[in-house]
């Protein structure tokens, strides 16, 4: 049981919006008294990260809300300043809520003399002294393994399942689950097995890294509304690639459901230009004005998730049981209609 009357939050600067809507969260709808913690993260001239807390955090149950989103290791560090301030500061315990988690990409060596980056990641973290992470839909989950400290990996599918069915309310017959690849469709198929729908692949063979060659799908999509489930989309060149080759085969519209909206470069250009009725993300990762700008890309909140999954967290119940819908859907309650 915690030592505390309620969990202490703080915040770097990589997503102070999602950090600000968990503390009034955790206020509004569970009664406690929360407010991120009051501190600062400056740089000096030369880049160098500053920090200092202003309040008694000696035994407090601290959770540090900073996803590591570009720029990623900008963000990497201010994660490992403000931990290790906390713990100089004799914090009782220190939970990394890391919405997005940087370097997930690179989990293993798929060349020989190249890094396991993630791995290195995680080795740091634990170093500076944090005792558990919380984090959601890793590109690999196998990175849970590279810490030798408790990680919960949040999914955003039990929330799309519920923003899909209060969406396409009455066509749910039509909708069709589509993984954009061969990899992803162990998560295709879980947000398919949520919504009750089928399930169709996007095979893509690429004669060299960044490129194409050729895209084949996979299963009948004639009449469907499509909906292309991921875990982030960065370039968005394969997605939208994907949403052409649907709509040549028959698919009456495009959807992209995709938790980690990196969208760097031309990404939202091509989204906003592609055939894609609508691309949704969660608020992970701090939108762009250019993001929060273009008509066909909606973000769905994850605020209610990680503020209950860090009462579970304090209060040592289950994280796990915010996998299943009818869990989820008094927190959204509100957002969407009750299934």
């Amino acid at each position: 049981m915690p030592t505390t009357s309620e969990p202490k939050l703080i915040s770097g600067n990589a997503n102070r919006v999602l950090a600000t809507n968990v503390a009034r969260r955790l206020s509004m709808h569970r009664g406690m008294s929360v407010e991120l913690c009051d501190a600062r993260v400056e740089r000096f001239n030369d880049g160098e990260i500053f920090v200092e807390v202003y309040e008694n955090v000696r035994g407090e149950d601290m959770f540090i809300i900073q996803p590591t989103s570009n720029p990623a290791n900008d963000n990497l560090m201010e994660l490992l300043i403000i931990t290790d301030t906390l713990r100089r500061s004799s914090a009782g315990r220190i939970t990394a809520v890391i919405p997005y988690f940087g370097y997930a990409r690179q989990d293993r060596r798929m060349k020989a003399r190249t890094p396991i980056s993630a791995k290195l990641v995680a080795n740091m973290m634990v170093e500076a002294g944090i005792e558990r992470v919380l984090t959601m839909d890793l590109h690999a989950t196998q990175i849970q393994g590279f810490f030798d400290i408790p990680v919960d990996n949040l999914y955003a599918s039990p929330v799309f399942a519920l923003d899909i069915k209060d969406h396409f309310k009455g066509v749910m017959d039509d909708i069709m689950v589509v993984s954009p690849d061969v990899g992803g469709v162990a998560r295709a198929r879980e947000l398919a097995k949520r919504i009750d729908a089928p399930l169709s692949i996007v095979d893509k063979r690429r004669e060299k890294a960044g490129e194409i060659a050729e895209m084949t799908v996979i299963g009948d999509v004639v009449g469907k509304k499509c909906i292309i489930v991921d875990d982030l989309i960065d370039t968005a060149g394969t997605l939208c690639k994907a949403a052409e080759h649907l709509m040549e085969a028959g698919a009456a519209e495009v959807h992209a459901y995709i938790s980690h909206g990196v969208l760097s470069g031309p990404a939202v250009e091509r989204v906003t230009n592609s055939k894609l009725k609508s691309l949704v993300i969660t608020d992970s990762i701090e939108a762009t004005q250019a993001v929060k700008d273009c008509a066909n890309i909606r973000i769905v909140p994850m605020a209610p998730l990680f503020a209950q999954a860090i009462i579970n967290t304090w209060n040592g119940t289950s994280v796990s049981s915010l996998f299943d819908n009818k869990t989820l859907v008094p927190l959204y309650e509100g957002l969407y209609s009750a299934e």
